[in-house]
C-alpha cells in the first residue's frame, strides 16, 4: 500500500471482535480515521474514531475509504430465526462490503468461522461460506478471511448475550488445551482482531487465516 494515511471502516464495531479491531486500528500510526458502523453507539472514544449508528438494511453512502473490516455476526438463537440470522451474517456484511467498495475501499477483512463452506449441510456454516464466496466475487484487491474456532472474550461486559457453546468449549479447552489440535483450540477475540489488522494492509488477493495461525497474534 502507499504510505499515505489510511481511512478504514469497521462494521460490527460493538461486537467481541469488532471492538478489538477498532481499538487496534486507532493505535495504528498510519491510520488517520476509523469509521465505526454499528446499530448502537460504541462505548469508547478516540481522536481518530468516528461513530456511525446505522441501519444495515438501509445503508447511507459511506465516506471515502481504503479498507473495510466486517465483523457483524449473531447466532440463530439470538436472532430468533434462520432468516433473521442470515439478514445479519450475510445480508448486512455484504451490504457494507458493497458500500465500502463503492466508497473506494480496495481491501477487506472478514470475521468468518471455522467450518465455513457454501456446500455445508449445517445452516450456520453454509451462510458463512456463502458470504465468503459473495465477497470474493466483489474482486477486492485484497480479501482476508479469518476463520476462528470458538471465541474467548467477555460478551457480558459488552452487553451481549452470553453464548453457552463458547463457555462450554472454553472450559474444556482450559482442561485439555495441550491435547486439542491448534486449529480447534478456543481463541481470544483479540488474537483474531490482531491477525486481521496485521494482514489486511499487506495482503494480495484472497487470503485465508485459520484459527491456529492466529493464536497469539495479539502479542506479536
Amino acid at each position: 500500500m502507499a504510505s499515505r494515511a489510511r481511512v478504514v471502516a469497521v462494521a460490527g464495531a460493538t461486537g467481541l471482535v469488532g471492538r478489538e479491531i477498532v481499538t487496534r486500528l486507532c493505535a495504528e500510526a498510519d491510520v488517520a480515521r476509523v469509521h465505526a458502523l454499528a446499530r448502537r453507539p460504541l462505548a469508547q472514544s478516540h481522536a481518530k474514531l468516528q461513530m456511525h449508528v446505522v441501519d444495515f438494511a438501509a445503508l447511507a453512502l459511506l465516506p471515502a475509504l481504503d479498507e473495510v473490516y466486517l465483523a457483524l455476526g449473531t447466532t440463530i438463537k439470538d436472532a430468533g430465526s434462520q432468516a433473521r440470522f442470515r439478514a445479519v451474517d450475510f445480508d448486512a456484511n455484504l451490504a457494507v462490503a458493497r458500500a465500502a467498495q463503492a466508497a473506494g475501499a480496495g481491501r477487506a477483512g472478514l470475521v468468518s468461522a471455522m467450518g465455513a463452506s457454501a456446500g455445508s449441510s449445517v445452516f450456520y456454516s453454509r451462510v458463512k461460506g456463502e458470504l465468503e464466496e459473495a465477497l470474493s466475487a466483489l474482486a477486492f484487491d485484497a480479501l482476508v478471511i479469518a476463520r476462528p474456532s470458538m471465541l474467548r472474550g467477555d460478551r457480558a461486559a459488552l452487553g451481549q448475550p452470553v453464548r453457552p457453546g463458547e463457555l462450554r468449549w472454553a472450559r474444556l479447552d482450559a482442561l485439555l488445551r495441550p491435547l486439542i489440535p491448534r486449529d480447534l483450540r478456543a481463541i481470544d477475540a483479540a488474537d483474531v482482531a490482531a491477525a486481521l489488522v496485521q494482514r489486511v494492509p499487506r495482503a494480495q488477493g484472497r487470503e485465508l487465516l485459520k484459527s491456529g495461525s492466529m493464536q497469539g497474534a495479539a502479542a506479536a
